[in-house]
């Protein structure tokens, strides 16, 4: 499947909104839920405007992972960038439709070549619980390693991280 990652833009809004909607439940199996004013489209809105003034302001980059009919699969986000000493933390998620179909790994492999050397990090961050294996997947594929756990009273977090070749 071809993809691409795209920066988001305001122009996404309504395709973002549809995307988070139907994939809610399927989100909130493995991550907590963003609660009912989330999916109420004002404040969507007034949400999302937040973002793109955070990824304006260069410290974060929200990506939403694209078909070649620009249809929107996921989501590849570089937050908290710590500019003084390169570090950001990433996050991402794809809808139910793309799960399991190699996706997500191939969008963090594209988000790494076309974007991440635009914005000047060394280390990227991740973390996942320790049932999500696709995910654990998905970041040793790419070639994070872990280097810590973190317990928690829901569930336990495992810590990755990959240092950028530059």
């Amino acid at each position: 499947m071809m993809i691409g990652i795209e920066k988001l833009s305001i122009h996404d809004a309504e395709g973002l909104f549809q995307f988070e909607s139907r994939n809610r439940a399927f989100f909130e199996k493995s991550v907590p839920s963003r609660g009912d004013a989330y999916y109420q489209y004002d404040h969507f809105s007034r949400g999302l405007q937040a973002l793109l003034d955070e990824q304006a302001q260069g410290i974060s980059f929200f990506g939403l992972i694209k078909n070649s009919q620009g249809d929107i699969l996921g989501r590849m986000n570089l937050v908290d960038i710590e500019k003084e000493e390169g570090v950001g933390h990433l996050g991402y998620r794809v809808g139910e439709d793309t799960a399991g179909k190699g996706v997500a790994s191939q969008a963090l492999n594209l988000f790494l070549a076309e974007h991440v050397p635009q914005l000047a990090v060394k280390i990227i961050c991740a973390k996942t619980t320790t049932d999500n294996i696709s995910s654990q997947k998905v970041l040793l594929k790419n070639g994070f390693e872990p280097y810590d756990m973190e317990p928690e009273p829901k569930d336990d977090f495992l810590h990755y991280r990959l240092n950028v070749v530059e």
